[in-house]
């Protein structure tokens, strides 16, 4: 059965509200075939990203060296990349443009084939911040638009990285000047809880296309997930190895590479785990946000479409579900729009910005 198929035989069973949410059209690259994903506008994202967060270490925030995340958004392209993941605070922008437009002067792509999210930083959160914050953004890029423009959390801070009393709602009617300034194909939240989205779908005017969360087998987002699609919002879910990888340099408690029921699952399909754990997201239909500088990951990455997960082994993966979260900056918890659970020693890290 294709991924088509599959995909609407879920929805199918699910709700029908969620069908608008199928999978309709194959992007075929090379022997890489990425499905799309229809969004509420009628425009199309690839199920796949390739995020171009570096990470922090002690010394900050990880910046590329050489051209190396050039280099990689190109090798994506070859390899079947269409849809990519920046972020203002990333630092990533102008790297990530350069490498698009190259792949585009040499005719390996065009534009209207590229997707790119981006996102706006917490310090511009005043409704007339927002679109010069996008338009220097572009230009860094040396783009004209970009296809999802998202606000990265619902906090708003001033430039000494206080608290601003900014309400994530005026921050909202911004992204949609965006919109009708033909700056920004879509919008979206990223980070919000239950209750935000709620209140961005009920008083916005233009409705958000896309949710960005932190999904992977430790933290698995049913309710939310669920919420956003029968709103009809595209999920992407970022940091999907969960502690398949070590952060940080640090290995954390959790499921690994070579834990038993993950490699069992990969065996009968030929697969690797990391590509089980991709696919368990496809077949959830959240689309990965996947980072990485190797020219081998990349390649392993993207060849996740050509199987299918059972119903059984999704619940099998579920049931490693801990509400484990890796980006948790609590060191904004007592922001008056902080959307995660409070804990009781909040960190000082102030990097975690993904």
């Amino acid at each position: 059965m294709s991924l088509c198929s599959v995909c609407y035989e879920q929805h199918k069973m699910a709700d029908p509200i969620l069908l608008g949410l199928i999978v309709f059209s194959m992007m075929t690259v090379g022997q890489t075939n990425v499905p799309k994903y229809k969004l509420i506008n009628g425009r199309e994202m690839p199920a796949i990203a390739l995020g171009t967060y570096l990470g922090h270490d002690k010394s900050g925030m990880v910046r590329s060296v050489n051209k190396q995340l050039r280099d990689v958004v190109m090798q994506a392209i070859d390899v079947g990349y269409r849809h990519f993941d920046t972020a203002e605070i990333y630092g990533t922008e102008e790297e990530l443009g350069e490498g698009v437009r190259r792949k585009m002067e040499e005719g390996a792509v065009r534009r209207e084939e590229l997707f790119i999210t981006d996102k706006l930083w917490n310090t511009h959160h005043k409704r007339e911040q927002v679109v010069p914050s996008l338009r220097e953004s572009l230009s860094k890029m040396g783009l004209s638009y970009i296809d999802l423009f998202l606000m990265h959390w619902p906090m708003g801070l001033h430039e000494d990285y206080t608290h601003s009393d900014v309400d994530f709602m005026e921050t909202w009617l911004g992204l949609e000047d965006a919109v009708r300034l033909g700056l920004a194909r879509n919008i979206g939240v990223s980070n919000f809880n239950k209750q935000q989205l709620e209140r961005i779908l009920r008083e916005g005017s233009i409705r958000p296309a896309a949710l960005q969360i932190e999904v992977h087998p430790q933290i698995i987002q049913t309710e939310l997930v669920q919420l956003a699609q029968r709103h009809q919002l595209v999920v992407m879910g970022y940091s999907p190895f969960g502690s398949l990888v070590t952060r940080y340099g640090l290995t954390f408690p959790g499921p690994t590479i070579d834990d038993p029921t993950l490699v069992a699952i990969a065996r009968r399909h030929h697969k690797t785990t990391p590509q089980v754990v991709l696919r368990w997201l496809v077949d959830r239909n959240v689309v990965p946000v996947t980072k990485t500088v190797s020219p081998s990951r990349l390649k392993e990455n993207i060849d996740i479409f050509d199987f299918e997960l059972s119903a059984r082994e999704i619940e099998i993966i579920n049931k490693f579900d801990e509400k484990t979260r890796y980006t948790l900056p609590s060191f904004w918890q007592t922001h008056a729009y902080y959307p995660f659970e409070k804990v009781d020693n909040p960190s000082a890290d102030p990097f975690i910005k993904h």
